[in-house]
């Protein structure tokens, strides 16, 4: 009888092919096994520079840091901030029983001599405010003055729109959320009911019944109105939350439902209510510029962006600067306000991954390319 060790054909023998590159297609297994062990190393790499960047950092922090590296959310909030400044230290402050005058030499009610034409005197080199430099309108008002309070109105209105929809639209998504059942049918349906309704439209009727009353009181209404959206995105927040460890601890201890949902689940929701605040800010401006143009918002002798468009409306074709200005405003305003949203939007995300600092950035292609490198040499 045969030996099969001693048989080269005998079918316990080893196959001595495997890794032969005479054989066609026995390589590409090879390259197809190293390629992989560098992208898995790869992927480690990348992680351990992430959690080495946060290392020893709370979850504010974190958040904060990448907030700054957001480059658009960073020059929004400087312009926004310088847009600010401007215009509250310019003609000064005249709200709430404050009256601190600016550094401009004009107000907003104040009639002065026709000068240029009434055209801008603003030039830029060599640069030279000159007496008007946003021009005047058909009664010698100073234009940059009107602007300038204008903006105010406008940012105070926002504000306070921001401070109220977003405590409304907190607690009702919250409630909603938490209690569920007849509580959360209850108030959906009333979101609902403020939502079908088209929101200028309603917002102009209740306008109407306000008019006269003051920017703040417009604000406060305007706000009352803004908070459908934000309540339902809490509530979906809510809803997951409720069910974790943490609340079921919550319980277990005896917390009361209010320190639950105001101590425990709204600051975990903060993310979501932080952007959606920013978001429901950029559309108030908006909002209130239409009202105003349309003769429902901020009342003579007051001003606003919206309402100096409305005012000056019929200059168009042949005064455009008074146009030029107070549009540009409101985009400015606007888009940097939806740029910090946006901003806050990516440092709440914990998925963004591409908010690292030049060192970690350094390290990450490092850790990238040396895997590369070595399948090469491998291959």
């Amino acid at each position: 009888m045969s030996d099969n060790n001693n048989d080269p054909s005998g079918l316990d023998q080893e196959p001595q092919f495997r890794n032969d590159p005479t054989i066609p297609g026995d390589h590409v297994t090879d390259e197809v096994d190293i390629a992989a062990q560098p992208d898995l190393g790869t992927e480690h790499a990348e992680n351990a520079i992430e959690l080495k960047e946060v290392e020893g950092l709370s979850q504010g922090r974190i958040i904060f840091r990448r907030f700054l590296r957001h480059k658009g959310a960073m020059i929004s909030l400087v312009v926004l901030v310088l847009v600010i400044l401007l215009a509250f230290s310019s003609v000064g402050i005249d709200a709430l029983g404050l009256h601190i005058h600016g550094w401009w030499k004009y107000n907003w009610t104040q009639i002065n001599p026709l000068v240029n034409g009434t055209e801008p005197t603003l030039q830029l080199w060599p640069f030279s405010l000159g007496d008007h430099p946003f021009g005047q309108d058909e009664i010698g008002r100073d234009v940059f003055a009107e602007v300038m309070r204008g903006i105010q109105q406008s940012i105070m209105i926002i504000f306070v729109i921001g401070i109220v929809s977003t405590t409304i639209g907190a607690v009702i998504g919250a409630a909603a959320g938490y209690y569920g059942g007849r509580i959360d049918s209850l108030l959906m349906r009333l979101t609902d009911m403020v939502i079908i309704v088209p929101l200028i439209l309603l917002a102009a009727i209740v306008a109407h019944f306000a008019a006269g009353s003051g920017s703040f009181v417009l604000a406060l209404i305007l706000g009352l109105l803004l908070w459908t959206s934000l309540a339902r995105l809490v509530r979906g927040e809510v809803l997951a939350l409720r069910e974790r460890e943490f609340v079921e601890a919550a319980k277990v201890a005896g917390a009361s439902n209010s320190r639950i949902m105001f101590k425990h689940i709204l600051p975990n929701a903060a993310g979501v209510i932080i952007v959606s605040a920013t978001l429901t800010m950029s559309a108030a401006i908006l909002l209130e510029a239409a009202l105003s143009y349309l003769g429902l918002g901020v009342q003579p002798p007051d001003v606003s962006l919206g309402q100096l468009m409305n005012e000056y409306q019929n200059a168009f074709q042949n005064r455009p600067w008074l146009f030029w200005w107070t549009g540009s405003f409101i985009v400015i305003i606007a888009l940097t306000i939806n740029f910090i949203g946006d901003g806050l939007r990516d440092a709440f995300d914990p998925r963004q991954r591409r908010l690292l600092n030049r060192k970690a950035k350094a390290a990450k292609s490092a850790s990238r390319e040396k895997p590369t490198t070595q399948a090469t040499s491998a291959a």
